[in-house]
């Protein structure tokens, strides 16, 4: 099994910058493609950014050039620095482990959240 705990969110004015971690728990953190999603209210939880095992990256059009994901596997740590934040970004941003990202499948394994407000 696998544990994943959310950290970084808060409250950012348009243009600003938040970096979320996600900490895992378990052996095989390696081997895991990890993924950030995120959720507002009423809205489908949306795939953010994924990273495979060995560091290849994709992002939804939205946050192109403005989010960047990253890992490091001694630390059990996936990270996503968001840049120029905008209202549209708020939502409450999850960590997902071990799903088939290039498909839109996740697994069951989920942090429990952190809030990110983007607001003036």
């Amino acid at each position: 099994q696998v544990q994943l705990v959310e950290s970084g969110g808060g409250l950012v004015q348009p243009g600003g910058s938040l970096r979320l971690s996600c900490a895992a728990s378990g052996s095989r953190f390696s081997t895991y493609a990890m993924a950030w999603y995120r959720q507002a209210p009423e809205k489908q939880r949306e795939l953010v950014a994924s990273i495979t095992s060995s560091g290849r990256t994709n992002y939804v059009d939205s946050v192109k050039g403005r989010f960047t994901i990253s890992r490091t596997n001694a630390k059990k740590s996936v990270f996503l620095q968001m840049n120029n934040l905008k209202p549209e970004d708020t939502a409450v941003y999850y960590c997902n482990a071990g799903g088939d990202y290039s498909s839109n499948y996740p697994s069951n394994y989920w942090g429990r959240g952190t809030q990110v407000t983007v607001s003036s």
